[in-house]
């Protein structure tokens, strides 16, 4: 058969069948199935986004609200470095708040220290320190500071129920009461001791009411007028006054 005549018949042939249709996609139970996961997925969404909405609402973390942590132990923060060691741990229980690091400090917003701590020392930077408890600030040792200051219309006491009061300074230790009295009291001895410059009571008036008073009057009369006589063992006593001194005669006082 030539071959113009078979492409002539194959032409004719195709023009009578009509264009042919491939269909394309999923059919019969795998359409279905494929229905089923797309459902199956919508639904652990939904239960997914409920479930997040119930524990935002039951942590009440919300814009604007605090932020709550229940427990009904203890809460735990660790901070830790490359190698999963803990560097800082704040623990918070039933019974205490601990916090464990190299060094803990107190700020302000603005950046400035109000407590710090350390192995070495421990620093207060607020202006002014307050203790409110009924017994005062316990020292076992030592403290130092450049000022004891009471507030405003309150007593300040400094106190050694059982041990002896030192108060020392390279330049000197000024006590003032500016609206009030000053009182010293002890059970055996109170010194006031200057090594190389000199000790000095300034007021209008200086008592001292409890002296021992000597026992000689050579005129018999009630005397009014007395003398400050010292001991070469630094005792203070009074002597009655008379035209000289008569603190020669009451040594028995210095014993």
């Amino acid at each position: 058969m030539p071959q113009e005549q078979y492409t002539h018949n194959r032409n004719n042939m195709q023009s009578s069948e009509g264009p042919q249709v491939y269909k394309v996609g999923i059919y019969g139970w795998r359409k279905r199935c494929l229905y089923f996961f797309v459902l199956l997925l919508m639904i652990l969404i939904l239960v997914n986004l409920a479930m997040t909405i119930w524990i935002l609402k039951v942590m009440n973390f919300t814009i604007g609200n605090p932020l709550y942590f229940k427990s009904a132990r203890n809460v735990t923060v660790n901070i830790l470095n490359d190698q999963t060691k803990v560097l800082t741990q704040l623990i918070t229980g039933p019974k205490a708040v601990e916090a464990y690091g190299k060094k803990f400090e107190v700020k302000t917003v603005d950046g400035k220290l109000l407590f710090s701590a350390d192995d070495n020392e421990v620093v207060v930077g607020a202006e002014r320190l307050r203790v409110l408890g009924a017994e005062g600030t316990v020292f076992p040792k030592s403290i130092e500071t450049p000022n004891v200051r009471a507030e405003p219309f309150k007593e300040l006491r400094l106190e050694s129920p059982t041990r002896s009061l030192v108060m020392e300074a390279p330049r000197g230790v000024e006590i003032n009461a500016e609206a009030g009295n000053m009182e010293a009291t002890c059970r055996t001895e109170l010194r006031l001791e200057s090594k190389d410059g000199e000790i000095q009571l300034d007021a209008a008036k200086i008592k001292l009411p409890r002296l021992p008073r000597g026992s000689y009057s050579p005129t018999g009369t009630r005397q009014k007028v007395f003398e400050i006589c010292v001991c070469s063992n630094g005792r203070l006593f009074l002597s009655q006054a008379g035209s000289g001194s008569t603190c020669q005669i009451n040594t028995s006082v210095c014993l």
